[in-house]
């Protein structure tokens, strides 16, 4: 088998305040191919945000700190290389879309000027050359009249187009993996669809692998082979995609899938489900499933014993952390 390109094992993020530490992520695993694209799924504080700041060490250091786990990038653990040596990393060789890109662009600052840096940085190029790999990749991002544009500011494009720029700046050194961190949140629908298109067919052009982490599971559908589910900064189950939706297996990811709005044209949509009670605070330690309290199936044992990542009967590369998987999947 193929040696994966990214390799998290067992990452432990913690934020310390005055108020104790939050266990922002606890013990996350997961791997990422060459070329794949992997979903990263959750509601809003599951951890996923944090995951991916994590593997580029872009945490404040004051207030979060990565305390245990191994984040193997092409087998060199990125969490022992020294911050010279992760400058390197970033732009470089692993790259990253935020979610607004107004506050990830220099106001006053040009668009090109802003890509020809990064190139300049990472390959070396002289300004020329760095200005010429500019244009090429606002052409590549379908941005119209590129070699115009190389000189206008961030205020002087729309929301969509500013996330190509992004998606632009992030490519313009040919990185190895793109973490996209909810990319289109921003966006209206029709926007969205465009970007999220735009990814897919650059990552074919380009070979990358892409770790996509959104709230949305249609989005994840539609653009990823495998999938994470995290809840209270824990990996819950994983899956490739059509396995997870044609037969989730954890109680927190069927109710994900229930709160999807699902409705035919001419038809008047369901009622969307939700499910019921709070995520659990991450500043006291979890005993037990995190989402026992939350879930129609839980029993005593789950809010004492920890569940384990066990494989779907039948599917070996399908696994969720549930004591009550066997009830969860005859229901």
């Amino acid at each position: 088998m193929t040696a994966p390109l990214l390799d998290v094992q067992d990452l432990k993020t913690h934020f310390f305040n005055e108020d104790g530490v939050t266990r922002a992520v606890d013990g996350v695993s997961f791997t990422v191919a060459p070329g794949e694209t992997l979903g990263i799924v959750g509601e809003s504080g599951c951890g996923k945000s944090v995951t991916a700041l994590s593997i580029l060490r872009l945490l404040p250091p004051r207030l979060g700190r990565t305390v245990a786990g191994r984040v193997l990038f092409e087998g060199t653990d990125l969490l022992t290389l020294s911050e010279r040596q992760m400058r390197d990393v970033r732009g470089n060789r692993i790259a990253m879309v935020f979610q607004e890109p107004m506050t990830s662009l220099n106001p006053v600052l040009s668009i090109g000027h802003q890509i020809a840096e990064v190139v300049r940085i990472h390959k070396g190029a002289s300004a020329e050359a760095a200005r010429t790999r500019a244009r090429e990749m606002l052409d590549l991002v379908k941005i119209p009249d590129a070699a115009r544009r190389l000189d206008d500011y961030p205020h002087q494009f729309s929301g969509g187009m500013r996330q190509r720029v992004m998606i632009a700046m992030s490519l313009a050194c040919d990185p190895k993996l793109l973490v996209a961190d909810e990319p289109t949140t921003a966006l209206d629908v029709t926007i969205e669809a465009q970007v999220l298109q735009l990814i897919l067919e650059l990552k074919a052009k380009t070979g990358a692998a892409v770790i996509l982490i959104t709230h949305d599971l249609g989005v994840v559908a539609e653009t990823c082979q495998r999938v994470v589910v995290m809840y209270a900064g824990r990996k819950v189950e994983e899956a490739p995609v059509a396995q997870l939706f044609a037969r989730p297996a954890h109680p927190y990811t069927r109710g994900l899938l229930a709160s999807i709005a699902r409705g035919k044209a001419g038809r008047r949509a369901r009622r969307l489900n939700e499910i019921p009670g709070m995520v659990p605070s991450l500043r006291e330690p979890i005993r037990g499933c995190a989402f026992a309290p939350r879930c129609q199936f839980a029993q005593d044992r789950c809010r004492t014993e920890a569940p384990e990542l066990a494989p779907v009967t039948g599917q070996p590369a399908h696994r969720a952390a549930c004591l009550r998987l066997e009830a969860v999947l005859a229901s």
